[in-house]
């Protein structure tokens, strides 16, 4: 299978990440629906909807993007990223500030977090790492789980229903359990994605806010249903959730490994 390149502009220890997040899966097997019996409703209704029978499971994935992000005001990015549910991310992604180019990128491997984003790839713009930066990183790539759906079976994420319509998955991600709750149709598409995550989007001291995403869209890749069109922020359903929007991008590929 061909590695995908890394993107430019990440560092040494970025490219390294972006290498290994995205190694193959080995051995993958087909997909059973039969695997899915023993997880609670709604999550079975979903994982059937979003894994076409046969289909690999392939655990990694690499995405291409576009959209809006809210960087003091929204600007238009463009994104690459290599995720592996449980074990990492590295989101590379460029945009502009008036004329002048930014590109940087978002990490987490191996329980470390960091930032790093440099206007004209030179001058810093925003840079972070330690505890916060990690915790808040961690979060993040707990809810994308659902973006390698095999990553529901995986034996170290938990799972319990709510009700007929909401699951819950815990996942293990640097010392610290992360419970994401997952909103799913009766038809078993996922509407949207949420938990507490650290963070400090108010400005002030980091703790705990409530972040998710809604899903707008799906579409299928390599036997995968997936959100393709996504809204997320801080403070879903409260009335503070229009401060709290920063992204919206729709996916324009997906490669799972």
């Amino acid at each position: 299978m061909t590695v995908v390149v890394a993107p430019p502009h990440l560092t040494e220890q970025a490219r390294r990440d972006w290498d290994l997040l995205q190694s193959p899966t080995q051995r993958a097997p087909a997909f059973d629906p039969e695997q899915a019996g023993l997880l609670p409703e709604p999550a079975r209704s979903w994982l059937l909807h979003a894994i076409a029978p046969g289909t690999p499971l392939r655990r990694a994935v690499v995405l291409s993007m576009r959209g809006m992000i809210r960087i003091g005001e929204w600007r238009r990015f463009h994104a690459n990223q290599a995720l592996l549910p449980l074990e990492g991310y590295v989101w590379a992604a460029g945009s502009r500030l008036g004329p002048a180019p930014v590109h940087g990128f978002d990490r987490y491997r191996a329980g470390a977090g960091e930032m790093r984003w440099r206007l004209l790839d030179a001058v810093p713009v925003m840079s972070g790492s330690g505890p916060d930066i990690t915790r808040s990183a961690a979060g993040r790539l707990a809810c994308e789980f659902v973006l390698a759906p095999a990553a529901a079976l995986d034996p170290r994420v938990r799972w319990k229903a709510l009700d007929d319509r909401q699951a819950v998955a815990t996942l293990p991600i640097g010392g610290e359990d992360h419970e994401v709750t997952l909103d799913i149709a009766p038809d078993g598409r996922l509407e949207r994605v949420s938990m507490d995550r650290w963070g400090n989007p108010d400005g002030q001291a980091f703790r705990e806010h409530r972040f998710g995403v809604e899903c707008v869209e799906e579409g299928m890749f390599d036997g995968f249903t997936i959100p393709v069109r996504v809204v997320g922020g801080w403070w879903p359903g409260t009335d503070q959730r229009v401060a709290g929007e920063f992204i919206r991008y729709a996916l324009d590929d997906a490669l799972f490994r």
